[in-house]
This record gives structure tokens, C-alpha cells and sequence, in this order.
């Protein structure tokens, strides 16, 4: 049979219940009191106090730990004596695993299929059994449901319970505490709605002038569009890079507690939340995952958009469960989301030295990618990625492009350049002659590529080239330059003149399969 709790303690959405649940809750057997501590160089940009409630330093790396244990500690002796079970993928699962091993308690815990390895190791380190089911987490949930049943298990729901909710509630508890002054702010991740419902019943009760911010991803948005409708809607579907926060229908107690008690919701992209990822690591060197970003990402948008000065603003960095392999992701959209990258394609004459013109427009501007291949005698389109400072920068460069007549196409907000074509600009062009490919270095610094293609251009045609920074001391290109067989000679002498290293890649069977 399914079982959430003992029917007779529960009356949600009753303020006064989970005021006392919360003052009760059996956190600190397994979890922190995790630190608030200030973001210096963040307060220093936004010019607001900023503070990070770092729930990211939990044993499990998340604040999930609370309202698991929390949950699991208040069962009967008959309950734990059947065991519990849960459906996760992430956080949840490694909280029920580390509660039910402190409390000797037999937990299952069914994951999807496609869970990372290291995850799957993580809970079955911690005693649980997994199983596995299921090619994503909704598979999952209704094959622990029914498992649930047969096996007649307690099941630990990862946010729609009161207990789990009161567990979770704590850090409102601490963030009051700890605050060294009142908070104007409080912004939260939203997922499923445990952790937010939480906070806000315990801060509207004993600050009731700090706002309560929620944050959601804008492909995420099951709590947003459930306020706004009235009702609780469920999402056909939603994104994947924020998983922690993947959920397509919030819960029953968490929508009503929410609607009650939260001030406003705010929705990111996956830029904003990538930029708030670097702020994170650049004040504390810590890497939270993409849901752990989102208060901060959400505390950034709110500044910018009511120009905020002087407040006391708190964001809970949720965990830092970060796949290794997500950070090259979010390497290349954080620029981006901090305002600070262009992306452009621009069409320019297929004739040599219009490369230098269309550098010249962008002057000494860091130049982030630079992307081409010959596919036309007449055009040539470039994928360009330009350092900005100012969002007056893109209008500038705009300007200059149309003053030069270089039509251009502001790929900013196009998803598919952003995510694919950016690394698929190339191919076999049959228009090539005589093409020799090379890689270069040179030092890496404003307006190095600039300066590499003042000496690299003149009187021979460049078919292909590859720029992208990666934040390294030298910059790498590859390049190719179309040589007729009785200027190799003298194209020698030039090469071995730029002053560059370089290396040929002609022969690279690579190049071979891929470009020639």
C-alpha cells in the first residue's frame, strides 16, 4: 500500500502546523546547520548585500538530506519495520539512502535507467537498493508506486508531504537566525515546491516584510504557470539542464502554501543560470549544480529589473551534486548570460582580406569563436563570438556592420546556433584548391586575433578557419589557406615569418575524413 503519513497529524495547509513541525523537525541528527556567508565580490557588482545560504555543503551535497530524514525519522516502529522506497534520480534518493542507513532502515530506490553511473554507486554506497526502471523520472515514479503497493513499503515522496516540507522548512529557521541584519529578500528554488513552501511559511510568520522570490527555469515552470492558472497544471514537458528542478507537476500541499505565502516567482534561462554558476565559483570556489544556481541566478534578474540598491538579498545554493561532464556546457554559455559575449553570423565578400575588415569593425574586442569554411567564390559566412561589456557594445557593432554593408543575423536568443551549429559550421567544400591547413599559437590577449590576421593575411586565400577561447594563456587556430603548387616557396617563407608556432595538419587523416 502507498503511504505518505499518519492522516490524523496532518491539516495542511495549516500555517500553525508547520510552524510547530518546522520547531520540531529531527534535521540535525545527519544534516548542517549550513553557513550563511556574504558574497563579496557579487555584493560588490550588484551593490546589495548578498548572501549564499550554502546548503551545498550538506553530506549529500544538498539540502534534500532535511526533509528525507525529517520524514523517515517520525515513522512508526510498524513503518520502518516494512521499509521505505522512493523514486529519484538525485538528491532525494542519496537523502532517503543516508536516512534510512543512519536509522536501519531497508530503502529501495528506483531510478531511471539513464542515471549516471556515478549517481547509481553514490545511493547503493549509502546501503539502498536500486532498481532500475524506466527511461526517465516520471517512468520511474509510477514503477515505484506500484512496487510501493505490492511490497507493502512506506513511500518517501521527494516534496509533497507535509513532514518532508517541515524538514526542509528548517533552513528558513537558520536563515532568520543567521541573518546579520533583516532580510529584504529571500529567493529559493523551485522544483516539486518542498523546499520553498518550507522556508516561506517560516519567514512570512517571523519576518513578514522579507520578500519571498521563487525561482524556476523558463522551460521548468510547473509552480509559475500553476499560480497564474489558479490551479495546479502539469507541463507536457519540460527541460532537462536544471534536473534538479525537472518537474512537470508541483505538488498539492506545496502549490497551496506557495500561493499563500510567496511573493513572486521569477523564471531564468539556461544562461542566466550558467552565468550565476560563475559567480558562485568566483566567491566561494565552490560548483553548484544548475538547479543549485538558481536562486542566485533569480537574485541577479531581480536586481536588474527593479535596479535594487543597498538591500539584504539571501539565496539558498541548493546543492552541488554537478556532473563533470556539464561543465564544458556551461563554460560556453556563461559569457552569455552574464552579458557579455555577441554572437553573430555576418556575411562577407569571399575575397582575401576580408577577414581583417570584418576584424577591424570589431577592434580591440576579445574575439570568443570564430568559425568558417568556403562554401561560395561570391560569400562567405562567418559564426562570430565577440566580449562585450556593455549591451550598448551588440548595438554598436550592429551599426558598424551596417555601415559596412556586412549583413549580419544576431544569434543571441537562437537556441539551435547556440547549442549545435556553433560546433557544425565546416564540412567537405568542393570549391577548395591547393588548401593547406595549419595550427597556430599566439599569446591570448585583446585584440590578439586581430593582430594574428594583420600578419597572416595578403595575397593568399584563407578557405577555412577555427578560433575559440578557452581561457588559456595562447590562443589556438586552425587555419586554411588556399596555395597554388608555384607559390609554396614564398608561402613558406611567409608562414615561417608570422612569428607564430604552427604546426601542418594537411596530412592529419581528420582533416582528411571531416574537411578536405
Amino acid at each position: 500500500m502507498l503511504v505518505f503519513a499518519p492522516a490524523s497529524w496532518y491539516k495542511p495547509p495549516m500555517t500553525d502546523f508547520y510552524l510547530e513541525a518546522i520547531e520540531h523537525a529531527r534535521v540535525y541528527d545527519v544534516a548542517i546547520e549550513s553557513p550563511l556567508e556574504l558574497a563579496p565580490k557579487l555584493s560588490a557588482r550588484l551593490n546589495n548585500e548578498v548572501l549564499f545560504k550554502r546548503e551545498d555543503l550538506q553530506p549529500v551535497f544538498s539540502f534534500k538530506l532535511r526533509g528525507a530524514y525529517n520524514k523517515i525519522a517520525q515513522l512508526s516502529e510498524e513503518e520502518r519495520a516494512r521499509g521505505v522506497i522512493c523514486a529519484s534520480a538525485g538528491n532525494h534518493a542519496q537523502g532517503v539512502a543516508l536516512a534510512s542507513h543512519r536509522l536501519g532502515i531497508r530503502a529501495t530506490i528506483v531510478m531511471p535507467t539513464t542515471t549516471p553511473q556515478i549517481k547509481v554507486r553514490a545511493v547503493e554506497r549509502l546501503g539502498a537498493k536500486v532498481i532500475l526502471a524506466g527511461d526517465s523520472y516520471s517512468d520511474a515514479s509510477v514503477f515505484a508506486e506500484q512496487y510501493c503497493r505490492e511490497h507493502e513499503l512506506v513511500f518517501i515522496h521527494p516534496y509533497d508531504d507535509p513532514l518532508v516540507i517541515a524538514g526542509q522548512g528548517t533552513i528558513g529557521e537558520e536563515l532568520l537566525r543567521q541573518a546579520p541584519k533583516d532580510l529584504d529578500a529571500v529567493f529559493v528554488p523551485i522544483g516539486g515546491g518542498g523546499l520553498i513552501a518550507g522556508v516561506a511559511v517560516w519567514i512570512k510568520a517571523f519576518s513578514p516584510q522579507t520578500r519571498i522570490i521563487g525561482v524556476e527555469p523558463v522551460d521548468s515552470s510547473a509552480m509559475h504557470d500553476s499560480i497564474r492558472a489558479g490551479q495546479r497544471i502539469t507541463l507536457d514537458q519540460v527541460g532537462i539542464f536544471a534536473d534538479g528542478v525537472a518537474v512537470k507537476r508541483v505538488g498539492k500541499h506545496t502549490f497551496e502554501l506557495t500561493r499563500r505565502h510567496v511573493d513572486q516567482i521569477l523564471l531564468v534561462d539556461t544562461d542566466e543560470i550558467c552565468a550565476a554558476i560563475k559567480d558562485i565559483y568566483e566567491d566561494n570556489r565552490t560548483i553548484v549544480e544548475p538547479a543549485g544556481a538558481l536562486a542566485v541566478a533569480g537574485l541577479k534578474k531581480y536586481v536588474r529589473e527593479t535596479a535594487a540598491r543597498g538591500q539584504v538579498l539571501a539565496a539558498i545554493n541548493s546543492g552541488a551534486n554537478m556532473n563533470f561532464d556539464r561543465l564544458r556546457h556551461v563554460s560556453e554559455r556563461t559569457e552569455m548570460g552574464e552579458g557579455r559575449e555577441a554572437l553573430f553570423a555576418v556575411t562577407i565578400p569571399e575575397r582575401p582580406g576580408s577577414f581583417l575588415r570584418f576584424c577591424s569593425i570589431i577592434g580591440a574586442r576579445n574575439i570568443t569563436e570564430f568559425n568558417y569554411r568556403l562554401s561560395s567564390r561570391e560569400q562567405a559566412h562567418v559564426f562570430a563570438g565577440i566580449s562585450i561589456e556593455r549591451e550598448d557594445e551588440v548595438r554598436a557593432l550592429e551599426e558598424a556592420m551596417r555601415a559596412a554593408q556586412l549583413p549580419f543575423i544576431n544569434l543571441k536568443d537562437n537556441e539551435l546556433a547556440k547549442l549545435h551549429i556553433r560546433h557544425m559550421v565546416g564540412g567537405h567544400s568542393q570549391l577548395v584548391r591547393h588548401e593547406r591547413v595549419y595550427r597556430f599559437e599566439f599569446p591570448e590577449k585583446p585584440g590578439a586575433l586581430l593582430q594574428f590576421l594583420q600578419r597572416a593575411h595578403a595575397r593568399w586565400n584563407i578557405s577555412l578557419f577555427h578560433y575559440r577561447n578557452h581561457g588559456a594563456a595562447f590562443g589556438r587556430v586552425l587555419a586554411g589557406i588556399e596555395v597554388p603548387p608555384e607559390d609554396e616557396d614564398s608561402f613558406q617563407d611567409y608562414i615561417d615569418g608570422l612569428g607564430y608556432p604552427y604546426i601542418e595538419e594537411t596530412d592529419n587523416p581528420a582533416y582528411q575524413l571531416f574537411l578536405k
